[in-house]
């Protein structure tokens, strides 16, 4: 199924029948990513009587109750709910689910103090003001570990503010990153980046409140910088944010 998509000028075409997953699975157990010293996702059948949610223990179905972090064991997008006071759903301030986007890949710079940081001046060398909605950043070296890293305690790169207030200038309404956070894993509650991105406080002024963050993503190889159309995929949930599956669909040449 062919789709177009407007951009500028061009009528671009996609084709819906080649998607690329950029999500990691939600797994149970250890070998799975995890971050900010979340428990792991658990999985546990219901048992009532004599029945059982477990084909493997005799039961007729399947039927399990499932725990899990969002922001600590995979692939999730945020609203702006994560650092409001107010209560703010990811299920009611997503509400289109297709974008123009644009990957890029970076490298984090080293400070001074040994962090890794993206800033401004890396992402002014590749997106321009108005050019998409949603920007996907790669940052490298791209493992293939990162889909089972545990990045608790190990000060992740992370985005500069000023990187972030750029985005923002862009018109960039969907931000996806393959780290666990865009902003330091300890920054004593500042949040600078997440608070640049939602213009917090003030989103509602600013005209933010529908844009979001997704996190922990991950973007193989093969995968070439450029030009996307992006369907972000979301469960109902009225919380702060939601497991997600991000999908690219590449542009016919």
């Amino acid at each position: 199924m062919i789709v177009q998509v407007s951009h500028g000028d061009l009528l671009l075409q996609a084709d819906l029948t080649q998607p690329i997953d950029i999500s990691i699975p939600l797994r149970e157990g250890h070998e799975t990513v995890n971050c900010f010293y979340a428990p792991y996702l658990e999985t546990a059948p219901v048992v009532a009587g004599s029945f059982v949610g477990s084909t493997a223990k005799g039961g007729p179905v399947n039927f399990l109750n499932v725990k899990l972090n969002p922001h600590g064991n995979g692939t999730h997008t945020e609203c702006v709910g994560h650092i409001a006071r107010e209560p703010f759903f990811i299920n009611q301030t997503l509400t289109k689910f297709h974008f123009l986007a644009k990957l890029g890949s970076v490298f984090p710079t080293r400070t001074d103090s040994g962090d890794r940081v993206i800033r401004k001046e890396q992402l002014v060398d590749w997106l321009e003001p108005g050019e998409v909605e949603a920007v996907v950043i790669r940052t490298l070296p791209n493992e293939t570990d990162k889909r089972m890293r545990h990045y608790s305690g190990t000060n992740p790169p992370y985005l500069h503010h000023e990187a972030v207030e750029y985005l923002v200038d862009c018109g960039v309404q969907h931000l996806l990153i393959d780290l666990p956070s865009v902003d330091r894993e300890e920054d004593e509650g500042k949040l600078l980046a997440h608070r640049a991105f939602w213009k917090y406080p003030g989103t509602v002024e600013a005209g933010r409140r529908h844009c979001t963050i997704t996190e922990l993503i991950y973007v193989p190889d093969e995968v070439s910088d450029g030009l996307y159309l992006l369907q972000l995929q979301i469960t109902s949930l009225e919380i702060d944010a939601s497991p997600s599956k991000p999908v690219l669909y590449e542009f016919l040449s």
